[in-house]
């Protein structure tokens, strides 16, 4: 996984509605997650959430327990004061998620957008995933987005890999069960086009 020293040049050098991963509202995963019809009160975490305006839209919206995890502090501080007093009901983790001991089958909710794509090495992936099965509840949802199969092969200079549902599940295993998945066009600030894989698994 590329270093934090990375992400920070990223976050720091860059405003955050210029980088290609940009959403003014990120209206898929919103979808997805309504669509579960959860408590408002269940435990949701962002990984690599950043500066991304999803823990916005879900604060909106009435949920009471987010988390959101992402490598760059300074991402992090850009939607802390984005979106001001109410930051303060946030968990905000500035970790590496392949590498934090997150609380032990805690979460209703993982959501992931363009992180797990960005884990190149094996063993990273599989860090990635054991944390996960060991941080979300029995019967937990996770929901999962990367570049498509015809997606980009690379993003902020980085390689990724690109998945269809099929490989994805596949990379995940047996203890995981795929409810939903869609492909997407993504359109960047700079105006291209980037397809985007997205998967509603449910751990076993």
């Amino acid at each position: 996984m590329a270093n934090k020293e990375h992400w920070e040049t990223v976050y720091v050098t860059k405003e955050a509605d210029s980088v290609s991963w940009f959403q003014e509202h990120a209206e898929t995963s919103l979808s997805f997650i309504e669509n579960l019809n959860l408590e408002k009160s269940s435990p949701i975490i962002d990984v690599g959430g950043g500066a991304s305006t999803l823990v916005d839209d879900l604060l909106v919206r009435g949920y009471s327990r987010l988390s959101v995890l992402d490598l760059s502090g300074a991402a992090l501080e850009t939607a802390k004061k984005r979106i001001g007093s109410q930051s303060a009901s946030v968990q905000w983790i500035e970790a590496d998620v392949t590498k934090i001991k997150l609380p032990n089958h805690y979460f209703e909710v993982w959501h992931d957008r363009a992180v797990f794509h960005f884990l190149t090495r094996s063993e990273d992936r599989e860090a990635y995933i054991q944390n996960l099965l060991g941080s979300v509840r029995p019967n937990g949802h996770i929901i999962i987005s990367t570049f498509a199969e015809d997606g980009p092969t690379e993003c902020s200079g980085l390689p990724v890999m690109r998945y269809s549902a099929e490989t994805l599940l596949a990379e995940f295993g047996e203890g995981f069960l795929l409810k939903e998945h869609l492909v997407e066009n993504h359109s960047t600030p700079s105006g291209k086009t980037q397809r985007f894989l997205f998967c509603h698994f449910v751990k076993c």
